[in-house]
């Protein structure tokens, strides 16, 4: 985003109190002054520890070129239209809280837009009580924001906020461009950075969900049955049609694919069971990577298993799960599963959607709750998260670890008053690696032990069992025997069953 537009506000005397609305003008002003940089400034910057990072090359040839539009003239003619222009106008009201609140909002707006590929060119900020019910922001402030919008050549108007239907289509009538609410924006994102079978149908399934109460109908070339009788009030001999418009046909076949994406990812389930219960059989511990987007969850984990996963510096980057084997420092072997990142509103069709993805943070045994310290509201990130946890069941009831992260880009101050409201927390740098060896550290402390204790000599010819004691067990005592080896251990109740039962056979 190179090319910025900034609201003009009269002159007044240092004296002088400023309206909500001059308020506003500031608050938009401050975040166009740094259009460009919503998203970190420095652009991505990546460790030794990212590998080659070949994904990365592959979604920047694919962004998309400034310039080129396919939108309609009548925007009324369009029914729903994923983002697809650069130049916007953003659009927010400040209903409550704090200026900084309003300002930290509306860049979290802006990096949401670029992270899309659009390019912020003005916004537009209202100091109201609540929405207007028709229009969002009021017949006067909308006719504002249509001359803002001709003015500088938008084609696109983004809100901060999830619009009714009504109030898409009212305030698209006004402005006479496309609308795109918060919720139409994070979907299209999803859709661009989804990469697995699994994550496109969940993407999909949430798509469909946010469609199907907004279709919009073609005026007079639906086909339709006439009302009255003939010869009468009525439009008289050849005027029934089949007897459904276009707009309930539309419906039925979204329905009907929304019923085959909820098949296809159930079907997918077991395959995920699988392997989920594979690791419970084999007692591996498991660690969720959970946080809010752009916190460093995906360098966290390149930085702790070497996985090479892509790292952008973009809102929902990653969102399919990766799940990849560690080791804590004392030799046990456990798993490290990347999520994907939340944000403050998340959609709920995309919650419900990925629900099965989530099950993952329920299902550990312990959660590395990832937090950008740099961010001007970590503390905002930390509620918006533990509100998407409570509506997983299970989440709240797993050990969390509140993970500073960027501590080589945060004030010390921050890091002190975040570690003051958090007790149970650790500053790391997943760049730099500061703090990562004190993480594992904690890591392996905080994950549940073996809880069956055995003391038996193990043949020699069962040099698996053995194997498998080192790389699942805690073991205190290990010494060789002319019979076998003499093992004092902690090992899960499967192991310790058939290290009995090849100690009797010994005997």
């Amino acid at each position: 985003m190179s090319e910025t537009h900034h609201t003009t506000t009269p002159s007044r005397t240092p004296d002088e109190p400023r309206s909500p609305q001059q308020v506003a003008d500031d608050v938009v002003a401050r975040v166009l002054a740094r259009a460009g940089t919503a998203l970190q400034a420095g652009g991505t910057v990546h460790s030794s520890y990212d590998g080659q990072q070949l994904d990365l090359e592959e979604r920047t040839s694919l962004r998309r070129v400034a310039g080129l539009s396919t939108e309609l003239q009548d925007v009324t003619e369009v029914e729903y239209r994923e983002l697809r222009l650069e130049n916007v106008v953003l659009v927010g009201v400040w209903g409550s809280g704090t200026v900084q609140d309003a300002e930290i909002s509306l860049r979290e707006l802006a990096a949401l837009a670029e992270t899309a590929g659009s390019r912020v060119l003005e916004g537009v900020l209202q100091r109201r009580a609540k929405p207007d019910p028709s229009t969002y922001l009021g017949s006067g402030k909308a006719a504002e924001l249509a001359s803002v919008v001709a003015a500088v050549g938008a084609d696109t108007v983004v809100v901060d906020g999830e619009l009714a239907p009504s109030q898409r289509r009212a305030l698209e009538d006004v402005v006479r461009v496309k609308v795109v609410d918060r919720t139409a924006l994070i979907l299209d994102i999803f859709a661009q950075h989804a990469k697995s079978r699994e994550g496109k149908a969940q993407v999909e399934l949430a798509q469909l969900e946010y469609l199907l109460p907004r279709l919009r109908g073609w005026g007079e070339s639906m086909s339709r049955q006439a009302g009255g009788q003939v010869g009468g009030a009525g439009a008289g001999m050849g005027s029934r049609g089949p007897g459904e418009t276009k707009i309930e046909l539309d419906r039925r076949r979204i329905r009907n694919r929304m019923a085959k994406l909820r098949r296809e990812i159930a079907a997918m389930e077991p395959a995920r069971l699988t392997k989920r219960a594979s690791r419970k059989r084999n007692a591996i511990p498991s660690v969720a990577i959970a946080g809010y987007t752009n916190a460093g969850k995906s360098s966290l984990l390149n930085r702790l298993t070497h996985a090479g996963v892509l790292v952008e510096n973009a809102l929902f980057a990653t969102l399919d799960p990766t799940v990849r084997r560690a080791e804590t420092v004392d030799g046990r072997v456990y798993t490290l599963a990347d999520t994907v990142g939340f944000v403050r509103a998340l959609p709920h069709q995309l919650v419900e959607a990925f629900r099965s993805t989530l099950e993952e943070v329920a299902d550990a045994d312990l959660i590395l709750h990832v937090v950008d310290a740099s961010h001007p509201d970590p503390e905002g990130q930390i509620a918006a998260v533990r509100h998407v946890f409570a509506d997983i069941p299970g989440a709240m009831d797993v050990p969390e670890i509140i993970v500073l992260n960027k501590a080589d880009l945060a004030t010390p101050e921050a890091i002190a008053r975040l570690r003051s409201r958090e007790l149970h927390s650790i500053v790391v740098s997943a760049h730099s690696g500061e703090g990562i060896e004190e993480l594992q550290d904690l890591i392996a402390d905080q994950l549940p032990r073996p809880g069956v204790a055995v003391d038996l000599v193990v043949p020699y010819g069962r040099g698996d069992l053995v194997s498998r004691v080192h790389e699942h067990g805690d073991i205190e005592l290990e010494e060789h025997t002319p019979d076998g080896t003499h093992l004092r251990a902690r090992v899960d109740e499967t192991l310790a069953a058939e290290l009995e039962t090849s100690a009797a056979r010994r005997a």
